[in-house]
């Protein structure tokens, strides 16, 4: 019964640095019930490669302005709300907010208090996050997907066209063998550029992915031949996969998706043709945003056709909305959806994502951004919500924040930690 009684007590918000140096925000909440108290702090990223159909990170004034209206607006009225009571916490922030996407207080404003609140009632009960929004079976643990190649909106000019090029330890009986497959693939896949392209000078893009100057299909064989090495060395299956951003590729006015780096123009059409191609000669694990975020069709044909073999991953085109994500599963779009808490603004909004995609059969992948903090929450929703892959990057401080609470939960759990069924 003195579950009831714990209430919000204090909430205190702050401008911090992101990993690309850009201002966010980090909340701290106190709860208690005058003889315990718990505190949790959670900080929210930023995407460069954004779906226009996420709430807004900022409203007009940007980090300052949400500062403002947490302290003005959203904390008096926080403050004394029972603490376990989420979705009402959640309401709240919609009905203070009073927009469709967040765009007076801040998706990003929304979903660092949102959290927050969660993680000092978990603390307040002595218990982790995972368990706390999970349950006592919550024990199974996400195969990590780690970008160790980038192009796109991540990397520089001359890097190749498509986003991310990523590895995934898919034969690992254990979490930490998966966290440091991918490791150990980023470390090959330097050697395997250095092989190739000789300009290059150890550059890295936004989430610690080596951003070479070669094109795409070089970027491919340097990734599947470190996959291939990693796995043979370790003993267990590495597979490639990739993020192709196609949304920040696509031409509306020409109707084609431009490969600048490539010097080529394709339809959707053949579009479709060279993800397929990518796929059965790569033998991809998994291929997120092939296709621009409105076609649906498109993302249908192309599931149809490989869907037995790889995950048709959705971001941009869903972008952890349950409207979007119900429309696409109608439609047969995809067999993986790509969960961001910051691209719908609340705990509750993304756990409704997590569980319609789970009631049609697809695969909830829980993600970072590529402007990241060293927050760990979403290590916690991945096994509390039994999502069985988490997007995190293999490198770099505010990646492996996420990668090590994942080897710290694992080791936590004991005997009863599995990995996710796929």
């Amino acid at each position: 019964m003195w579950l009831q009684k714990l209430v919000v007590k204090k909430l205190t918000t702050r401008k911090i640095l992101d990993s690309r140096g850009n201002p966010t925000i980090e909340v701290d909440v106190v709860v208690g019930n005058g003889k315990i108290v718990g505190t949790g702090r959670a900080a929210a990223p930023s995407g460069a490669s954004t779906g226009k159909h996420e709430v807004v990170a900022f409203p007009e004034g940007g980090p300052d302005a949400s500062i403002d209206i947490l302290k003005r607006s959203v904390a008096p009225k926080l403050v004394g709300m029972a603490a376990e009571k989420q979705r009402d916490i959640d309401s709240l922030l919609h009905e203070l907010d009073g927009t469709f996407n967040f765009s007076k207080i801040g998706g990003n404003a929304a979903v660092a208090t949102s959290m927050a609140v969660a993680k000092a009632t978990a603390a307040a009960l002595g218990i982790p996050l995972y368990r706390y929004l999970g349950g006592d079976d919550a024990c199974s643990l996400p195969y990590p997907i780690g970008n160790v190649l980038g192009g796109g909106a991540h990397a520089g000019r001359m890097a190749p066209d498509i986003q991310e090029f990523i590895s995934v330890g898919i034969g690992a009986e254990r979490v930490i063998g998966a966290v440091f497959a991918n490791a150990k693939v980023h470390k090959k896949v330097k050697a395997e550029i250095e092989k190739r392209d000789k300009t290059f000078t150890g550059g890295k893009g936004d989430e610690g992915a080596w951003a070479p100057n070669l094109d795409s299909l070089q970027a491919m064989e340097v990734v599947s031949e470190a996959c291939k090495q990693v796995g043979q060395e370790l003993g267990f299956e590495v597979r490639p996969a990739i993020d192709i951003a196609a949304s920040s590729l696509y031409d509306e006015e020409k109707k084609k998706y431009i490969y600048q780096r490539e010097g080529k123009a394709r339809e959707g059409g053949e579009q479709i043709d060279f993800v397929v191609d990518l796929v059965k000669n790569y033998k991809l694990f998994y291929v997120e945003d092939p296709l621009h975020e409105e076609d649906f069709e498109g993302f249908a044909e192309l599931t149809r056709k490989v869907g037995k073999d790889c995950l048709i991953c959705g971001d941009d085109i869903f972008v952890t909305n349950v409207e979007r994500i119900e429309r696409g599963m109608k439609t047969g779009s995809a067999n993986a959806v790509l969960i961001k808490p910051n691209q719908i603004g609340t705990l509750s909004d993304t756990a409704a994502a997590v569980r319609i995609t789970k009631e049609h059969n697809c695969v909830p992948t829980i993600s970072h951004r590529s402007g990241e903090t060293p927050d760990e929450t979403i290590a916690h929703l991945a096994v509390a919500w039994r999502c069985p892959l988490i997007k995190t990057g293999a490198v770099g401080g505010e990646r492996i924040a996420k990668l090590n609470e994942l080897i710290r939960i694992e080791e936590e759990l004991g005997s009863k930690a599995k990995m996710g069924r796929l």
